[in-house]
């Protein structure tokens, strides 16, 4: 108990220094809250498709997505996040969705957004995982039929490039898209203060 008392006196900070930290912390926490709110950072633990809209640059392929055969089967999880593990899902999604976070809070997204390599690699898995049977007797047949069979190096999107997004520019491209409406950031109390003037 002695030495508990001891390693707390020596951790604590001055008297003076008190109020200015636990300021200063209090602040920290809030703005971390206010971060995590404005963000909408739990919707990142589900699967709804509606999450990947949060960043507005992901509309083209929201809505190219919507107007897929994959809308009815699969939804953005279903290829972007790897599903043999939940750890590994988990981090994946944690290590991707800071990633992105980071790159869209400093405006440093690319005009045109394109798949990296990890993303490319769990896309594929999936692939190969919801069309297995199919891809066994695609292989079959074609070896008989004297095709060239995909090797190693191949991805499903070499032959099925618009699939599911098709050919994703901007929102123009699907005119009849329709976009889930982004919930307002500020809070309800504020909205209704705002409302009033």
């Amino acid at each position: 108990m002695e030495k508990l008392k001891q390693f707390v006196k020596i951790i604590s900070p001055p008297e003076t220094w008190k109020l200015p930290v636990i300021l200063a912390i209090g602040i920290l926490t809030g703005l971390l809250f206010l971060v995590f709110y404005v963000g909408n950072a739990t919707s990142y633990l589900s699967d709804k498709p509606e999450t990947c809209v949060n960043c507005h640059v992901m509309f083209p392929q929201y809505t190219s997505w919507q107007h897929s055969s994959h809308a009815r089967v699969a939804t953005c999880n279903d290829c972007h996040v790897p599903h043999d593990n939940v750890i590994r899902k988990y981090m994946f999604k944690a290590s991707d969705g800071l990633r992105h976070t980071t790159m869209f809070t400093l405006r440093l997204e690319p005009q045109v957004i394109k798949i990296k390599e990890a993303g490319r690699n769990v896309v594929q898995e999936n692939c190969e995982r919801c069309h297995q049977g199919l891809l066994g007797y695609m292989h079959s047949a074609q070896k008989n039929k004297g095709y060239i069979v995909a090797d190693d190096k191949d991805v499903c999107w070499n032959c099925h490039q618009e699939v599911p997004h098709g050919k994703v520019s901007s929102l123009s491209s699907f005119p009849n898209a329709r976009l889930p409406k982004l919930d307002s950031v500020l809070p309800e109390w504020l909205t209704k203060a705002l409302e009033k003037k």
